[in-house]
C-alpha cells in the first residue's frame, strides 16, 4: 500500500475525507496555531500576511455581555503579528481606527485594506498595510466608488476583483456592484465592471482559479415586517472571466453564507468552501443553546462544474479572511455562532493553487 493511499485511509476513517460521487478527496490533517491574545476573538477582521509574518487586525467583538443579553458589539483597531507558528502572538500596533468587516488580500507589497465598517457607518476608505523598520505603517490607496462592507474579493495577478456588500448598517438592499484594480498600474484607480447576473449579494465567498474569479453563495436582503434587514439565502455560484465576462454555474448544494473567503484552493483545479451559515438555524431558541454554523466542506471541481463534499471542519468560523502563510491554509478567528467570537486559529497544510 502506498503511503499516500495509506494517508488517505487514515484521513478517511477519521472523518477527515468524504468520497465524492467522482473522485475521492484528501484533505490535509488540520492543526491549531496559537490562538489570538484576545479571549473572546474578533469578526470580520483584516487579516494577511507580509514580511512572512501573520497579521489579524481590527474586527468586532461583544465584550460586556452577548447580543442577546443586552451585549453592545464593539469595534476594534488593535492589530495582532505571528512571526512564528509556534507563537507568541503579539500586539504589534493598531488600525487607523477601529474598523471590521472589510475586505484584505495579502500581496507583496502589504496588505491591501479596503472598506469596512464601524459603529457608526461604512467606509470607502481603503489602505496599504506594510511591516517597515520594525513597524507596522499604512499608506492610502484609491477609495472605493461608495462605502461598503460585507464584501468578498480576490486578487488575481495585480488585480483586485471585489464583489457585492452593503453601503449601510441598516442597509435593506445588498448591493450588486462588482469592481476592479489593477495595481500594477502606473495611476491606480476602481473600476466599475458589469455585475453577475443574480441578485445582489453580502458575504459572500470569492474565489479565483485559472485567471478566473468566482462567485459563491451569499445573503440578499430585503426590508422585514420591522423594516430592519432581513436575509434571503442564496445558494447560486457565478465565474467571470475578464475575456467573456460572467457565467452561472452550477448552485452550491446549501447556502454558505460569511464562509472563510477567499476560497482556498484544492488541486489544480478544485476550490472549497469551507463551512459557512446555512440559514437552517436562524430562529434557533434559547440562542446560548445554538449548534454553530455547518461544518462540512464544500468542494467546487472548476473542469467539471459540479460539487462533491470534502468532509468536515473541526470548527466552523464565518466572517474571517483566509489567509495562505508558510505553505499553510490558515483560518483565523470569527464567529462560530450567532454572537459568539473564537481565537482559536486553524491550519492546514496548502494544496496547489490553481494558476492565474
Amino acid at each position: 500500500m502506498t503511503n499516500a493511499l495509506t494517508a488517505f485511509l487514515v484521513a478517511w476513517l477519521a472523518g477527515l475525507v468524504v468520497p465524492s460521487r467522482l473522485v475521492a478527496q484528501e484533505l490535509p490533517a488540520p492543526r491549531q496555531l496559537p490562538p489570538l491574545p484576545d479571549p473572546l476573538g474578533v469578526a470580520g477582521p483584516f487579516t494577511g500576511t507580509h514580511a512572512a509574518r501573520l497579521v489579524v487586525a481590527g474586527g468586532a467583538n461583544f465584550p460586556d455581555a452577548p447580543p442577546w443579553r443586552g451585549g453592545v458589539k464593539v469595534w476594534r483597531d488593535t492589530l495582532f503579528e505571528l512571526a512564528d507558528p509556534a507563537g507568541p502572538w503579539r500586539v504589534a500596533g493598531k488600525l487607523p481606527r477601529p474598523l471590521g468587516y472589510g475586505v484584505s488580500l495579502s500581496t507583496p507589497e502589504g496588505i491591501v485594506c479596503v472598506g469596512g465598517s464601524d459603529a457608526q457607518r461604512h467606509h470607502a476608505e481603503c489602505f496599504r498595510l506594510r511591516f517597515e523598520h520594525g513597524n507596522w505603517v499604512t499608506s492610502p490607496l484609491p477609495p472605493l466608488p461608495r462605502p461598503c462592507a460585507h464584501a468578498c474579493a480576490a486578487l488575481i495577478g495585480d488585480t483586485i476583483y471585489l464583489a457585492g456588500g452593503t453601503d449601510h448598517p441598516l442597509a435593506t438592499t445588498a448591493l450588486k456592484n462588482f469592481w476592479s484594480l489593477d495595481l500594477g498600474q502606473p495611476t491606480v484607480r476602481w473600476r466599475e465592471l458589469e455585475p453577475w447576473p443574480g441578485p445582489g449579494r453580502m458575504l459572500a465567498v470569492a474565489g479565483q482559479a485559472e485567471g478566473h474569479f468566482y462567485l459563491f453563495s451569499g445573503a440578499a436582503l430585503s426590508a422585514g415586517e420591522d423594516g430592519r434587514p432581513a436575509r434571503r439565502y442564496l445558494s447560486d455560484a457565478y465565474r467571470y472571466s475578464p475575456e467573456t465576462g460572467w457565467k452561472r454555474l452550477t448552485d452550491l448544494p446549501r447556502p454558505a453564507v460569511a464562509a472563510p473567503t477567499p476560497a482556498p484552493a484544492s488541486g489544480a483545479k478544485g476550490l472549497l468552501v469551507l463551512g459557512g451559515d446555512a440559514g437552517t438555524d436562524v430562529d434557533w431558541q434559547p440562542p446560548e443553546t445554538h449548534p454553530g454554523f455547518a461544518r462540512s466542506i464544500l468542494l467546487y471541481r472548476t473542469d467539471t462544474d459540479d460539487w462533491a463534499d470534502a468532509g468536515q471542519l473541526p470548527a466552523s468560523h464565518v466572517t474571517t479572511t483566509m489567509v495562505r502563510w508558510r505553505d499553510a491554509d490558515v483560518m483565523p478567528s470569527g464567529e462560530v455562532r450567532p454572537g459568539v467570537r473564537s481565537p482559536a486559529v486553524w491550519s492546514w497544510d496548502a494544496t496547489e493553487s490553481p494558476p492565474e
